[in-house]
């Protein structure tokens, strides 16, 4: 076997670390996050768990939940979810057809994904809106879910610029000073970050917990408010912590 020079070690030594710092996300990405007269109805949607800048994914285990609410009724959706793969990690791909005017959440609750870098599991409860046919009531309805982000603003029909805030939510009271990681899906690879630090935006809730972002680019963004949970899981016969993720995604678009 070739021997590593200490120059090669240190390049996989920061490697290593850096990929460990990604900020994590479970994702929900419908093929279109508004439906109009004369679209296709047919929606594609794919359940990952991934560092979507950077285009690194991790395996998701099948949901325990996938559901859909649709003004106030839930339909489980989790048998039609097939095995796929979404930058090399395991993931899920679902079919719904879109048959009346509505807002449409799509959300799934996972099941705890072991992280040894950080020491504790993690859940994302994670969340998706799709509005068809004009219609627009509940897009501020919280699901019920043990920790989400609530809009504050309409989170479809939004440009690239427009101002976001939505409520952070844990066991349905609002959670201040909440850290709140915001993250573009960099599907084409196209975009470049100037240091790591751009990779993941921070911002915190307020008193209210409330927070406030506007993203620089259209396409799909990822809000994760992040609380650690008030009971632990076992891992090798040790209660570990357990960070509780409320995520949301959102599309902007270009205005032209």
């Amino acid at each position: 076997m070739k021997k590593l020079g200490m120059a090669s070690i240190f390049t996989v030594l920061t490697l290593i670390i850096s990929t460990g710092c990604f900020a994590h996300f479970g994702m929900v990405i419908p093929s279109d996050s508004m439906v109009m007269q004369g679209d296709a109805r047919d929606l594609s949607l794919t359940l990952s768990f991934s560092h979507p800048f950077e285009m690194v994914g991790m395996d998701l285990e099948k949901p325990a939940k996938f559901d859909l609410v649709l003004n106030g009724n839930k339909t489980d959706l989790l048998p039609s979810l097939k095995e796929t793969k979404v930058m090399g990690g395991k993931a899920w791909t679902a079919d719904y057809k879109i048959k009346r005017p509505g807002v449409y959440w799509f959300y799934m609750d996972p099941k705890p994904y072991w992280e040894p870098s950080e020491d504790c599991y993690i859940i994302h409860f994670t969340k998706t809106v799709v509005a068809a046919f004009g219609g627009d009531a509940g897009w501020d309805d919280p699901l019920g879910l043990k920790t989400e982000i609530v809009p504050v603003t309409r989170p479809f029909g939004l440009y690239a610029g427009n101002v976001f805030q939505g409520v952070v939510l844990v066991d349905g009271k609002p959670a201040p000073g909440t850290e709140v990681e915001i993250e573009y899906y960099n599907k084409d690879k196209k975009s470049t970050a100037p240091n790591d630090y751009f990779v993941t935006q921070v911002v915190k809730t307020d008193n209210n917990g409330v927070f406030t972002c506007a993203v620089p680019k259209a396409g799909w963004w990822g809000f994760a408010g992040l609380n650690t949970s008030d009971k632990k899981i076992k891992h090798d016969e040790e209660d570990k912590d357990v960070e509780i993720g409320a995520v949301l995604w959102i599309e902007f678009k270009e205005m032209k």
